[in-house]
């Protein structure tokens, strides 16, 4: 007997009567708003096969009686807000086949026992917060196909036993802090067929052999010591070589010129006092803040780049900066960020996107290549240059035409980078201005959302400062267009207390106690933008007036008419079944982008929601 009540928009918790229904095999209460802990009343239903809670909000520790229901084969907790360790119990379930905890606060180390999980062939523990090491004896799960232990917080090595795990088809150990290197012993994995150990603190050569012919950079970008072939865009291994060599040489070298070089170095010392006293202090030269990578780009390699910011080279003007396109010494692509320095605050705007860029890294996020500051005169980002240009770009050009899957993989890649700011990070980041001009594609069509972290709204005693230009109208959420109109008042030196009282009547809903703009105003933004995606409607088309909104025109005709709301484009010149099932998926979207606009901020689904929700409707519409 199974009860499966998933996507329903149930809330409330879960009855204690539940444990009256003793012959319960499948219990399925996925994708809803339960909230409040998971009640141990569940462990009495001995039966149970499958026990599917995901995409809630549950909170508090995962019951340890959870052990004891030894009959359970499937066991989905994702995406809610659990924040315990995971009990030990679990690992004792040795028929267990499935378990996902992924998207959650769960905390604690992955302990030995974890190999009990002899029949397991799908675990999934990504985006929590555990630390620790890898089980060393990892290897025993010898019929495990997906593992997943990205971004958490687990340390030391990759065990070299690993390669042992034969059935292993995606292996993702990204964004941890994993150090020593990649096991050659993985080659042996013959059915592995993704691989990421991206944005750790590896070093040593990247093994070539097996199935690693078959990965591309994206396996291996935010580790500085690797080396290896040049498809993998990282050092050749030979080079490091040389230059240990080199080092060793050098070493040995000095200890027979020590005195020489010591009587050099007093000579220098003394050189480089004399001329400094004598050096006007208007030639100083730039002083740059290089702290997001060791790479340096000295400012006058920026004029070279984009000769002297010439105007052919401009890709766009904002009001608090302007972007142009340059090419490094080495070949290399770039985009240049140039803050307006006559903007007042402008230097803070610049110093809390560098504090945020070099503290996030994510495959979806704009990559940040250096900073340039030359004292209050000169400050600009150096950014990595996205070929392919911004979605705005492919929706609305008459040149190109997206078709379903890559508009969903699109969206799937904004969710994914905003589920890394608001719940992957020790504090949330809040974008506050998401719209399809924001979000840039590289070579490959992987979106990456640009331009976040800066528009923050900070409480400065009784005042309230804005760091950035104001957010875009039609993207965003109701309470914020009040505090548009709040920020506008300020800058004409409205009374500061007016201001605050202002906030707390009718901002506060939409805004922390603390001064933070809240991440349910971005999860407004996504609902629009992911209407605008598949409707290719602005919200600020000329037919939207009044009360009729970009929402509100899909509110109102998505359960009647949705063909009249679905982007023509997504079912021209396809057959009737094809056209079904693209009107099908669109429908799904755009009732997950609504979840996502509600009007109320505590209506709305988190970006772990919409995300897993988006990864759903895609894996239907893949069938």
């Amino acid at each position: 007997m199974t009860l499966a009540l998933p996507a329903n928009e149930l809330s409330g918790n879960i009855p204690l009567t539940i444990s009256h229904l003793h012959e319960l095999q499948g219990l399925d209460l996925s994708d809803n708003m339960l909230g409040g802990s998971i009640p141990h009343a569940i462990c009495d239903l001995f039966h149970l096969n499958t026990l599917d809670m995901s995409q809630n909000q549950f909170s508090g520790p995962i019951p340890k009686c959870l052990g004891n229901v030894s009959s359970l084969r499937n066991l989905y907790l994702e995406s809610n807000i659990l924040n315990s360790s995971i009990p030990s119990s679990l690992w004792g379930l040795k028929d267990l086949i499935n378990l996902d905890l992924s998207s959650n606060s769960l905390n604690g180390s992955l302990p030995q026992e974890m190999s009990n999980l002899g029949a397991a062939i799908y675990i999934n523990v990504a985006m929590n917060q555990l630390s620790g090491s890898i089980p060393r004896n990892i290897e025993k799960l010898q019929n495990l196909v997906n593992l997943s232990l990205a971004n958490n917080r687990l340390e030391g090595s990759i065990p070299v036993s690993m390669g042992s795990m034969i059935s292993l088809e995606n292996l993702d150990l990204s964004y941890n802090n994993l150090s020593g290197s990649i096991p050659k012993s993985l080659e042996a994995l013959q059915h592995l067929d993704y691989f990421n150990v991206s944005f750790n603190s590896l070093s040593g050569e990247i093994p070539n052999g097996g199935s690693f012919r078959n990965f591309t950079m994206d396996s291996f970008k935010g580790n500085e010591a690797l080396c290896g072939i040049p498809k993998f865009r990282v050092q050749i291994c030979s080079t490091i070589s040389n230059h240990r060599s080199k080092r060793k040489k050098v070493v040995r070298a000095s200890f027979i010129v020590f005195g020489v070089v010591a009587f050099i170095s007093v000579v220098s010392l003394a050189f480089i006092i004399v001329r400094n006293k004598r050096k006007d202090k208007r030639n100083r030269e730039v002083d740059e803040l290089i702290f997001i990578v060791p790479e340096r780009i000295s400012y006058s390699e920026l004029l070279r780049a984009t000769e002297r910011f010439d105007e052919s080279n401009l890709l766009g003007t904002g009001s608090s900066c302007s972007v142009y396109k340059g090419i490094l010494n080495n070949g290399k692509d770039i985009v240049v960020k140039v803050f307006n320095m006559q903007l007042e605050g402008i230097s803070r705007i610049f110093d809390v996107e560098c504090e945020i860029l070099r503290s996030i890294r994510h495959r979806n996020l704009t990559n940040v290549i250096s900073s340039c500051s030359i004292n209050e005169e000169f400050k600009a980002l150096v950014l990595e240059y996205m070929p392919k240009g911004n979605l705005e770009k492919w929706l609305y050009s008459h040149n190109y035409c997206l078709n379903m899957m890559e508009r969903l993989n699109i969206m799937i890649d904004v969710a994914c980078a905003l589920e890394y700011l608001h719940h992957g990070y020790s504090m949330p980041i809040v974008h506050s201005d998401l719209k399809p001009s924001n979000v840039l594609l590289d070579k490959d069509m992987v979106a990456h959302v640009s331009d976040f972290g800066i528009a923050k709204l900070l409480c400065d005693g009784d005042s309230f400062v804005l760091t950035n230009t104001l957010a875009t109208l039609g993207y965003i959420a109701p309470g914020e267009v009040s505090l548009n109109i709040l920020i506008a008042l300020h800058f004409q030196s409205i009374n500061c207390v007016f201001l605050t009282a202002y906030v707390m009547i009718f901002i506060v809903p939409e805004y922390g106690l603390e001064g933070l703009v809240s991440t349910r105003c971005d999860v407004y933004s996504y609902g629009v933008m992911l209407i605008e995606t598949f409707t290719r409607k602005r919200p600020s088309d000329d037919m939207f007036c009044g009360d009729m909104s970009l929402k509100r025109w899909v509110e109102l005709s998505l359960s009647e008419i949705p063909d009249e709301v679905i982007d023509a484009n997504l079912v021209m010149n396809l057959e009737e079944e094809m056209i079904d099932k693209n009107m099908q998926c669109v429908s799904s979207i755009l009732e997950l982008a609504l979840k996502c606009s509600a009007d109320s901020p505590g209506d709305r689904i988190n970006m772990k929601q919409a995300h897993a929700l988006l990864q759903k409707i895609k894996h239907r519409f893949s069938q």
